[in-house]
């Protein structure tokens, strides 16, 4: 690997260091979910009115099986990011090789539970008829190509946690345009529609999965991949889990959170939906107007995965003063990408949402109720979207700092449960959309507040235990 696509995360001022670790993030990211839009707004243009929302259904579902193994590969990127601050090569070796055969063990298995479950889970979910046809063709097929999109996530994970954000940026964008070009072809010329999508996404995470192989293959450094040296170590395998499954459970019980919301979603359709219409308007006014917001977060969340980063090589190291200048980094950098970014969404959400097929309509039509659900999901979440960005700040920096299970609970507790909670309360009480949609800001806000009480007496605690050692150190 070329020193040059590596940083320096334990020396040096951190804001000009983040922001370039952040930046060619934010562009992988941000490439990623353009792509993924792709698929709405391309099968937006097929025959079938209920294929966005079809999509928009699935994601709760699918994530509830990818975010266990997503979570995972935080745990990889911890333990290289770690062994690599402490210039331990051999350790750093083992991690990878255990962290891609791993990869490939949990993607498989997610992928066949995804298989097996996922109609009486769409069913639960309150999809029916042609909806829940198209979701299931949907899922099918995605869920055939987990173990690349796992592999995928997992040798980018490895690439971070060294400092390497640029190679996933060009390995990404360039599968991301070939997943548009397969969109276009099974869509447009081959009629097909979430099905089709669903297909060019398996394509492209399997061209992506073997160009980052490849490349890991060829990396100068201890990150270097070699197919002989692949096994489990046991103890760089216990590392991943102590910190990869409280990810993991955090992300698929945020998912069940997120399907109780989204057949809450369900719920008010049918409630204000006129009898008649061929498609479910609320369904796809929300479906585009959270594909849309997801280009907000994953810019967001880049800060996130600097912040697991920074902070877990500074452990390594032993620099615990660094770890409050990596917090006051990234929360300010944050902050200005949540509110820029959420801005501009704001001001263009029209032309936005007109891509996905959503915009105004005579007073009553399915347009106008699919727009209303659009604007009103948009308006109840912008506003206050630095509390999220917060939110993961905090939650990445305890991850890196090792307090994988602390920043689970506080997130369990102050965004999922309370959701839940509020959707059998609130939601329950007042069956509106608007009602569905508060739960987010508030439960983003208490979590954020509770990460950073959280992240700072832990730094304190390693503060004071790295000065007892020290003391140690310089009497014997």
């Amino acid at each position: 690997m070329a020193k040059t696509n590596q940083i320096n995360m334990t020396e040096g001022r951190l804001f000009g260091k983040i922001l370039r670790f952040v930046m060619p993030l934010i562009l992988t990211n941000i490439l990623q979910v353009f792509y993924n839009a792709a698929d709405m707004i391309i099968v937006s243009l097929s025959d079938e009115p209920d294929a966005v929302g079809a999509i928009g259904v699935s994601a709760p579902m699918i994530n509830l099986f990818i975010n266990i193994f997503i979570g995972f590969s935080v745990g990889a990127n911890v333990v290289a990011a770690r062994h690599i601050g402490a210039n331990d090569r051999d350790r750093v070796s083992k991690a990878v090789h255990t962290s891609i055969l791993v990869s490939l063990i949990f993607g498989t298995a997610g992928g066949i539970v995804g298989i097996v479950f996922q109609s009486p889970i769409l069913s639960a979910m309150g999809s029916s008829g042609k909806l829940l046809e198209l979701s299931s063709k949907y899922v099918v097929i995605y869920f055939m190509g987990t173990p690349f999109l796992s592999l995928t996530n997992y040798t980018v994970a490895i690439l971070r946690a060294e400092g390497n954000t640029k190679t996933p940026l060009f390995v990404m964008s360039a599968a991301g345009i070939l997943n548009v070009l397969l969109n276009l072809f099974f869509v447009l010329i081959l009629d097909m529609s979430a099905d089709g999508v669903a297909l060019a996404t398996v394509l492209s995470n399997v061209a992506s999965a073997a160009v980052l192989l490849i490349y890991l293959s060829r990396d100068k450094g201890p990150c270097r991949f070699c197919l002989k040296k692949i096994r489990i170590d046991k103890n760089s395998l216990k590392s991943i889990v102590c910190i990869g499954l409280p990810a993991g459970i955090q992300g698929a019980l945020f998912s069940v959170s997120n399907m109780i919301i989204q057949s809450s979603i369900i719920k008010v359709n049918n409630m204000i939906t006129p009898s008649g219409l061929d498609y479910q308007p609320v369904v796809k006014g929300n479906a585009a107007a959270g594909n849309i917001e997801s280009f907000s977060y994953t810019a967001t969340n880049s800060v996130y995965q600097a912040s697991v980063s920074f902070t877990g090589q500074n452990v390594g190291a032993g620099k615990y003063k660094r770890i409050g200048a990596v917090m006051r980094n990234c929360y300010m950098i944050t902050f200005l990408i949540a509110q820029i970014s959420a801005g501009i969404i704001l001001i263009f959400r029209n032309p936005l949402l007109s891509l996905y097929g959503v915009s105004a309509g005579e007073a009553g039509s399915g347009e106008a109720i699919a727009y209303s659900a659009a604007i009103t999901r948009m308006l109840y979440m912008f506003p206050l979207y630095f509390l999220l960005a917060f939110m993961e700040v905090g939650s990445g920096v305890l991850r890196g700092m090792g307090k994988s299970f602390t920043s689970t609970a506080v997130s369990l507790i102050g965004s999922c449960l309370l959701r839940i909670v509020w959707i059998y309360t609130v939601f329950a009480a007042h069956p509106t959309l608007g009602a569905v949609y508060i739960s987010y800001p508030i439960s983003w806000g208490l979590t954020a507040i509770i990460h950073f009480i959280c992240c700072t007496y832990v730094r304190k605690k390693l503060l004071r235990e790295g000065t007892k050692q020290k003391a140690i150190t310089d009497t014997d």
